[in-house]
């Protein structure tokens, strides 16, 4: 489950997680998406080349994980905000179910 950081000591403390054991701790955070297919590998890597593989076989889907993923909680909140560089004009909000669902094209 996602945790947020609030604190500069949490802060320290996920980020002494992610120097001490980066596998793990960037496994748990990719368990927070929803994965098309799981990945064979989490990290692999030969500084003789240099080469670096994240996540090795794993496909995702961008449009699952940016949107289908906070409908049931977030559906009404905003997904996308657009302001408008003239104060006059009026800013727009988009919701995640308005994202999902509407006609776009007014846009």
């Amino acid at each position: 489950m996602k945790k947020e950081i609030t604190t500069f000591k949490q802060y320290k403390s996920e980020h002494k997680k992610s120097v001490n054991n980066p596998e793990k701790f960037w496994e748990e955070k990719a368990n927070e998406f929803r994965w098309e297919k799981k990945w064979d590998s989490i990290l692999s890597w030969d500084f003789t080349k240099p080469e670096i593989k994240w996540f090795e076989g794993g496909k995702l889907n961008i449009t699952a994980n940016c949107l289908d993923r906070h409908l049931a909680n977030k559906g009404s909140q905003t997904a996308i905000k657009w302001v408008a560089n003239n104060p006059k004009e009026k800013s727009i909000s988009i919701t995640y179910f308005i994202l999902k669902f509407a006609n776009l094209q007014m846009f």
